[in-house]
C-alpha cells in the first residue's frame, strides 16, 4: 500500500468513563453518563502557523505535540470528570461562557502542560538522588547511570501499579484498552462493530505508554555522553536534557510504529507494548461502545463539519421521542 493510501494516524486518550480521539483538525470525547446515555464534547484544533511549522521539525515536533496534547487532553478530562456521574440536566451552567472562554482555555492548557513538565522533573531527578545515595556501592559513571536508569524504571512501574489499584483508574485503563482496540480495528479496515473491535489487541505501537518507557531507555544512552561529576553538574545536565530526551524519544516512538510490520525490526517496539500490559485492561462491551461512538463522531465531524453533525444528531434525537397519546 502506497503512502498516499495509508489511513490517517488518529490518536486518543482514555478519560473518566470515556474516550477522546484526535483527528487532523478536531478532537472529540464521548463519555457514558449516569443515566447510561452517551454524551459528547468537541474541540476544534486551533490553527497556529508557528506551531504548525515547529511540528514539522524532527526532534522539536515531539515536544510541541506533547504540550499540545497535554492542554487538549486536560480540557477533555475536565469535561469527563465533571459530567460522568451527573444526570443530564443537573449540570452547573457557566455564566457568560463566552467571556471566560479564553481564560478557561489558557488556564486548563497551562495546567496540563505544567503537570506534564512537573511529572517529568520528578521522574528524572528522584532517580538521580537515589543513585547518588548508593554511590559507595556503585561508583563510577557507568554504574551510576545504569543504577539511575534502573531506579527510573522501577519508579515508573511502581507508580503505574499503585494507581492501577484504584477502581477509577482501573476503569480508565479499560477505556485505554478500548481506545487501542478501536484504532486497531480502523487501521485493519474492519467495520467498527463491538464484535470486531473486541477481537483486536488492546496494545498499540504508537501509545503514550510506550513513549514513557522510551524516555527511560533514550535517557540512559544520552546520559553516557555528559559528565556525572560533580553532582551539581549532573543535576543541571538532567534538567537541561529533558527536552532532548523527550524529542528523541518521540522520534523513536514514530520509528517503532513505522517498523511494526517489518520482521525482526518490529521487536524494537515490544518493550513499549509490554508496558501497555499495565496501562491497558480489556474493556467490556459497553466501554467499547463509547469508544466506537467517540471515533465515529470524530470521523463524521472531520468529513461533514460540526454544524452538520450536530444538526443530524438533534434531528435523530427528536425523531426518537415518541409522543404520549
Amino acid at each position: 500500500m502506497g503512502k498516499e493510501q495509508q489511513p490517517p494516524a488518529y490518536g486518543g486518550q482514555a478519560l473518566v468513563e470515556g474516550v477522546m480521539f484526535a483527528g487532523k483538525s478536531h478532537t472529540v470525547a464521548a463519555i457514558r453518563r449516569k443515566d447510561n446515555t452517551i454524551d459528547y464534547f468537541h474541540l476544534p484544533k486551533e490553527k497556529n502557523n508557528v506551531r504548525m511549522k515547529l511540528k514539522k521539525i524532527p526532534f522539536v515536533r515531539g515536544i510541541i505535540a506533547l504540550l499540545e496534547s497535554a492542554g487538549i487532553g486536560s480540557r477533555h478530562l475536565t469535561f469527563s470528570s465533571e459530567r460522568y456521574d451527573v444526570m443530564p440536566g443537573e449540570e452547573i451552567e457557566q455564566e457568560k461562557e463566552e467571556t471566560s472562554k479564553l481564560a478557561m482555555i489558557l488556564g486548563v492548557a497551562a495546567v496540563g502542560a505544567l503537570s506534564l513538565l512537573f511529572g517529568k522533573f520528578v521522574f528524572t531527578l528522584i532517580p538521580v538522588f537515589l543513585a547518588q545515595a548508593l554511590q559507595f556501592a556503585a561508583p563510577g559513571k557507568t554504574a551510576q547511570i545504569l543504577l539511575e536508569s534502573l531506579f527510573k524504571l522501577l519508579l515508573l512501574l511502581s507508580y503505574i501499579s499503585l494507581i492501577s489499584m484504584t477502581p477509577l483508574i482501573k476503569r480508565v485503563f479499560q477505556y485505554h484498552g478500548a481506545e487501542h482496540k478501536v484504532i486497531n480495528a480502523y487501521e485493519n479496515n474492519l467495520p467498527l462493530t463491538v464484535e470486531n473491535v473486541q477481537l483486536q489487541s488492546r496494545l498499540h505501537f504508537r501509545c503514550g505508554s510506550s513513549f514513557m518507557l522510551f524516555t527511560v531507555i533514550v535517557g540512559m544512552f544520552i546520559y553516557f555522553l555528559v559528565p556525572t561529576d560533580p553532582f551539581w553538574l549532573r543535576i543541571v545536565n538532567r534538567i537541561l536534557l529533558i527536552p532532548v530526551v523527550l524529542g528523541i524519544s518521540f522520534e523513536v516512538l514514530q520509528l517503532t510504529n513505522s517498523l511494526r510490520n517489518v520482521p525482526i525490526l518490529k521487536y524494537l517496539g515490544y518493550p513499549g507494548l509490554w508496558l501497555q500490559l499495565l496501562t491497558t485492561k480489556d474493556p467490556d462491551d459497553k466501554q467499547v461502545e463509547v469508544s466506537i461512538a467517540s471515533f465515529e463522531r470524530l470521523l463524521e465531524i472531520e468529513v461533514h463539519g460540526v454544524e452538520a453533525v450536530e444538526a443530524i444528531s438533534k434531528k435523530e434525537s427528536e425523531s426518537d421521542t415518541v409522543p404520549v397519546t
